[in-house]
């Protein structure tokens, strides 16, 4: 029995008979003082009845030094010579190799919450986070039932007992979540459960394996986002500032908040501007509360009357701040204005002692703070902590969305002329290459203003680019629409791209744009657009269209006629190409781009209403914009039912003594010659002025050129507004600024042209790329 872990030998009435060293080893206690002792006083816990039975169980040892050891004894029964047990020899099985031990380490030490159940659901094993997690003992849980230990830790286990007796007759694992609520002695928690069959070496399910992971903030976020999911269906439901408020109240209170306010500043509710609040305080409309349980509190101020918040009350500090403030009893400013409140409303001062916390969150929509909501949160309820912080701004910025839209919605119609005017470019710019005239007509119907826009764009080498759109359908998000891609084709003109290009890559971004909002005006309305460059060197037309009317042409000799080009399908359909047309032009041209609705109409055929057009834009005129006012009063109904934007331009040609060009060997040397070349034309121009700073970016653009790009490279300069110089030549490569550093030989060149010049930059061409620079003209 010495070569044995721990052996002993018990008679048939349990008394020790026999003790070995490893034995010893276990408990720490001799044979002299176990021997002849009854087995059961060695027990820190007794046995259950099964393991009399069973001759075998997972044991709790008492140490001689107070402490405890689990142990798995097995019982094996000494025959007499009749066949009767004589007595019972105990094995604790031999000692475990370093791996075995290894693996109990990281059983116990694991960071999941793990224990092991019999069959009957009794504990076996626990590892400490299990234990730090149920606040109990080890000697507190070995042995007992699952549904004792639930009893006393007042949880619910039933969905655990029923998943632990599931694997145990079925022999398949088991996943699940489960919830503890804050009234449990556990506390709020969220659990993901994995439980799985051990099996015995005959493949009996001997018992079950349970894993827990802590879910609790991935909880706490899901019920955060079905709450803000909940939220954008049942916040801002219609137009109007009120019931909006009254529909955040109600979900706040009472699943967020046992008493809730929303106050609003006096301006939101009417038509004046935004007003800067009293230094001495802020003066708020309460437009809508609510409280869990009615009458408690009793409402300090009224609905639609006003009140003023001094500087140190949370609503007056999240307003000041543009934050939520979160306060509670102890903090200086929460108590001085609780005792304020108690003296202005008495009637509330015991709701006021239960009071936990406060949350003031501002109501701030495209950078406009229009009011406050005031959440509270009164015993027994908990205080409010960081990730009610985090919702409640997203409730609140939500929320304030909706107000802003119902108070703009409210404000349209009273802002309307204002709302027109904006839809125009702040001055179109006056390029040398056309003259231009405009006109934009709201439609008068009650939908109101639509989403049609126009654009005139300076771009490089004197050319010019001629934009008109429409984002079919009226209202805010018409004019919303209209507003990102009048920005956007400012944007991609900015990189100099032809027409067909530009509204491939327009179309791409309201293609993302619908796919990002599937509620977005663009996708249930669609939108088009006709983007033209004119260049007055060359006299050409170059334009492309988006399910957009082509453009018509008046020449010089009075003749009217319609752009010859492929409409191409809107913006947003996505997958299909756009084709440019081109058309040389008579220097004196009217180009006329237009909006369908000058033209289209329900009682109205699309074909004569654009023969009428035509005629009308031969009609004598003594200026553009008088010509623009003819077509309108010769081609629109009485009450149009679509808004219009007309942009007549008018063409204009340089003349040869404006331009002057050079091809350039791509060799170095010929630089020089090239520079006193350029500054001979300058000077024929009467340009000496100019010579300095244009003779260095010549010398800068051309030797990059020689240096860096390929043949055949050629040199422009065009006076016209501004003096230009442009340099092409046969690569593709676009050149950009870098910094140069102290001991570098090169690198300054277009940093030098940057700083020179008035602006600079590239565009490509089909056989290359071509970089221009403009230097403004000496004042007259």
């Amino acid at each position: 029995m010495e070569h044995a872990s721990a052996v002993a030998t018990l008679d048939i009435r349990g008394t020790v008979t026999g003790w070995s060293e490893g034995a010893r080893r276990l408990t720490g206690r001799p044979a002299e003082e176990v021997v002849g002792r009854d087995a059961r006083e060695l027990l820190a816990r007794d046995l259950p009845p099964e393991a009399l039975t069973g001759l075998s169980a997972t044991v709790l040892l008492r140490h001689r030094d107070g402490s405890t050891v689990t142990a798995h004894v097995r019982a094996s029964p000494l025959l007499g010579t009749a066949g009767a047990p004589q007595g019972y020899a105990l094995t604790a099985g031999p000692s475990e190799r370093p791996t075995l031990q290894l693996t109990g380490e990281t059983f116990r030490q694991s960071s999941l919450s793990m224990s092991v159940h019999d069959v009957q659901q009794r504990y076996l094993q626990v590892n400490d986070t299990a234990r730090r997690m149920l606040g109990l003992r080890s000697e507190d849980l070995i042995g007992r039932p699952m549904s004792d230990v639930m009893d006393d830790l007042d949880a619910d286990g039933t969905a655990f007992l029923r998943h632990l007796r599931q694997v145990a007759e079925n022999g398949r694992p088991a996943r699940y979540e489960t919830f503890t609520p804050a009234s449990s002695r556990l506390g709020e928690h969220a659990w993901t459960i994995e439980m799985w069959p051990v099996r015995d070496a005959s493949d009996e399910v001997a018992a079950v394996a349970v894993a827990g992971f802590e879910s609790t903030l991935q909880h706490r976020a899901g019920k955060r986002l079905a709450l803000l999911n909940e939220a954008a269906a049942g916040i801002g439901t219609t137009l109007d500032v009120v019931r909006t408020a009254e529909e955040l109240i109600g979900f706040l209170v009472p699943r967020f908040a046992d008493f809730a306010s929303v106050d609003l500043l006096d301006w939101v509710l009417g038509t004046e501007e935004p007003l800067s609040p009293a230094a001495a305080g802020v003066t708020l409309r309460r437009v809508a509360h609510g409280a869990a349980t009615e009458g408690v509190p009793r409402a300090s101020v009224h609905l639609g009357e006003t009140d003023v918040y001094p500087p140190y009350s949370a609503p007056a500090r999240a307003l000041a701040l543009g934050r939520v403030v979160l306060s509670e009893p102890g903090d200086p400013d929460f108590d001085r204005w609780m005792r304020v409140r108690n003296e202005q409303a008495p009637h509330n001062r015991g709701y006021r002692e239960r009071v936990r916390s406060t949350l003031a969150v501002p109501l701030l929509a495209r950078g406009t703070t229009l009011g406050v909501v005031v959440a509270v949160r009164a015993a027994p309820q908990e205080p409010y902590v960081d990730d009610d912080v985090v919702l409640a701004e997203e409730l609140a910025s939500r929320a304030a969305v909706c107000i802003d839209n119902a108070r703009r919605f409210a404000r349209e119609r009273a802002t309307a002329l204002v709302l027109q005017h904006s839809l125009l470019p702040r001055g179109l710019p006056g390029p040398a290459a056309v003259e231009v005239a405009h006109r934009y007509l709201p439609s008068a119907s009650a939908a109101g203003i639509g989403g049609d826009w126009f654009d005139v764009i300076p771009l490089s080498g004197s050319r010019v680019a001629l934009v008109v759109g429409d984002v079919v359908g009226h209202g805010i998000p018409s004019t919303a629409t209209m507003g990102r891609l009048a920005t956007a084709v400012r944007t991609l003109a900015d990189v100099d791209l032809p027409p067909d290009e530009l509204l491939t890559h327009l179309d791409d971004l309201v293609t993302h744009l619908v796919a990002g909002d599937t509620g977005n005006e663009v996708a249930e309305l669609g939108a088009t657009c006709l983007y033209a460059v004119y260049d007055p060197v060359s006299r050409r037309l170059t334009a492309a269209a988006a399910g957009h009317p082509a453009p018509a042409l008046v020449l010089p000799d009075g003749t009217t006629r319609l752009l010859a080009m492929t409409a191409g399908p809107p913006l947003g359909v996505g997958g299909l190409p756009f084709e440019a047309a081109e058309a040389e032009l008579p220097e004196g041209t009217v180009v006329a781009l237009y909006t369908d609705g000058l033209v289209e109409d329900r009682d109205r055929d699309l074909d004569h209403a654009t023969a009428e057009l035509c005629r009308a834009l031969t009609a004598p005129a003594a200026s553009l914009d008088a010509l623009c006012d003819t077509v309108l009063k010769a081609v629109l109904p009485e009450e149009p039912s679509d808004d219009v934007a007309l942009l007549l331009a008018r063409t204009r040609a340089l003349g040869a003594g404006q331009i002057r060009t050079w091809d350039i060997s791509p060799d170095p040397a010929h630089v020089a010659a090239v520079r006193r070349s350029a500054t001979e034309q300058l000077s024929a121009w009467g340009l000496d002025e100019t010579a300095f700073v244009m003779e260095l970016v010549v010398s800068e653009l051309v030797t990059n050129a020689i240096r860096y790009g390929e043949p055949p490279i050629q040199l422009r300069l065009i006076r016209d507004g501004a003096l230009i110089c442009e340099v092409s030549d046969g690569s593709s490569t676009s050149p950009h600024l870098r910094r140069a550093h102290a001991y570098d030989e090169g690198g300054r060149g277009l940093l030098l042209v940057a700083q020179l010049t008035q602006r600079w930059g590239s565009r490509q061409t089909t056989t290359g790329k071509t970089i221009w620079a403009e230097q403004a003209l000496p004042a007259e």
